[in-house]
């Protein structure tokens, strides 16, 4: 069972999150799913979701919801959770969406929450950290903070859709770049076809 951490922050894009918790907990990852504030806030405003805030309750709304996998729930200030240490690294981790904000403190190494330092531990143990910026334009700043990242080993992956699959729905949108975060992942997907295999 491959361990991924997830985290969602305060970028608009909620629904990439959602989807990507939907994805791994049928593919029977074992996910350890971080939410910040503003995350909290973000999938109000955009999904009309609001989520419970103890955790236990949280877990098994999201479980109730997105069946299979094992799931674990923590907020942005639970420094026990075995995320915080690099003897509880998950196997890869993923913020998506991710905010400027937690961007540049990750670029920084600032770790003034779980979800920061998590991602600092992924970084220094050497697992996988992707990051889904869904931001635009970018100013230099915001560029300049990937490149550091990038150079640390990590993968940006902004969430800019393809259209060469003929998308038909937002949902396709979606699927889309969540298809890319599981290929990166190495966790197998069929949701959008390989180049090459396109349906005429």
């Amino acid at each position: 069972m491959k361990h991924v951490a997830l985290a969602l922050t305060g970028a608009s894009g909620a629904a990439y999150g959602l989807r990507l918790l939907e994805c791994l907990l049928a593919a029977e990852c074992r996910v350890s799913l971080m939410l910040s504030q503003a995350a909290r806030i973000v999938l109000k405003q955009e999904l009309d979701w609001g989520l419970p805030a103890a955790t236990a309750t949280l877990t098994a709304e999201l479980t109730a919801r997105y069946p299979g996998g094992r799931l674990s729930t923590y907020g942005e200030k639970e420094w026990f959770s075995p995320l915080a240490s690099g003897s509880g690294v998950a196997d890869a981790m993923v913020i998506c969406p991710c905010s400027m904000g937690t961007l540049a403190a990750v670029a920084h190494g600032l770790s003034d929450n779980l979800i920061e330092r998590a991602a600092d531990v992924t970084l220094k143990e050497r697992r996988p950290l992707i990051l889904v910026p869904r931001e635009t334009p970018f100013s230099l700043i915001h560029l300049r903070n990937m490149v550091q990242l990038a150079e640390a080993g990590a993968v940006i992956l902004p969430a800019n859709p393809g259209f060469y699959a003929r998308p038909e729905r937002v949902e396709d949108l979606i699927d889309f770049i969540v298809a890319r975060i599981l290929d990166q992942l190495g966790v197998a997907q069929t949701m959008i076809p390989r180049w090459g295999n396109l349906k005429d």
